[in-house]
């Protein structure tokens, strides 16, 4: 990979990673996911907000593996 190539991913990482963290806090309605993790989902009744909470958590935490791999 060249370094325009990976500067480039790390970016979109970035923005995948940011995108995860204000869909969560949305779905949780506040940051305590950020100190709790995924034990902060458990507390939403709505199977909805707590469907879409599981999934930007998975996303975020995929993108922080890739961005540890790329550097």
């Amino acid at each position: 990979m060249s370094v325009a190539q990976i500067k480039n991913l790390q970016r979109r990482l970035a923005n995948l990673e940011q995108e995860a963290a204000e869909e969560l806090n949305r779905a949780c309605g506040h940051e305590l996911w950020q100190s709790l993790g995924f034990d902060a989902f458990d507390s939403i009744e709505d199977p909805d907000r707590r469907s879409r909470a599981n999934y930007y958590y998975g996303q975020l935490q995929t993108a922080r593996e890739l961005k540890e791999v790329v550097g």
